[in-house]
């Protein structure tokens, strides 16, 4: 007798989970390609990220919490989003706008103060800049939460301070020519 394993055919069958199921931490990490410890660094930032937690506290995100997590990434990853500008959207538009986002929808001029703007003759893009400026104030500071440890809590900076260069990258490119050059 002769048996014969086919690993693709297997791993297919375990991939093809139901749209409507329940994802683990480690299975949303790796869908939106970001570490895990970011994904419990944005649950003390944006309290509409509710994951159930079961014995042990295992995180187990339903299929909204998932499309509200994709939304966050592609406005604060993609779309070059403070997490308090994302706060205020989620605040003055509801996680059912983000989850939209998060399930393909166009950003569009729809959002609200807290969207990305691009004035014409503008280097830079103030709705970009610091959220936690206030008339050319110092930053205000948010307490850290409680129970983060310093790993998870510098990555995030880290990751905070990534996009910052990246924004501050793309403001300090010359505007185009109108000769096209």
């Amino acid at each position: 007798m002769i048996l014969e394993f086919h690993a693709g055919d297997n791993e297919a069958e375990l991939d093809a989970k139901s749209p409507d199921a329940f994802r683990t931490i480690s299975e949303v990490a790796d869908d939106l390609d970001i570490p895990q410890h970011v994904l419990r660094f944005w649950e003390t930032r944006f309290s509409q990220i509710k994951p159930l937690k079961r014995g042990g506290g295992r995180r187990y995100y339903r299929p909204d919490d998932v499309a509200l997590l994709k939304g966050i990434r592609r406005l604060l990853y993609g779309e070059g989003y403070t997490i308090k500008g994302l706060q205020r959207i989620l605040k003055e538009q509801g996680p059912r706008h983000v989850q939209a986002i998060g399930r393909g929808a166009p950003i569009g001029p729809q959002h609200s103060e807290a969207a990305p703007r691009r004035e014409a003759g503008s280097a830079a893009d103030p709705s970009r800049q610091s959220d936690d400026m206030q008339d050319g104030a110092r930053p205000v500071r948010n307490p850290v939460p409680e129970g983060l440890d310093d790993i998870t809590l510098l990555t995030a900076v880290l990751a905070e301070l990534g996009e910052c260069k990246r924004i501050l990258d793309r403001a300090l490119q010359p505007p185009p020519t109108a000769d096209g050059a």
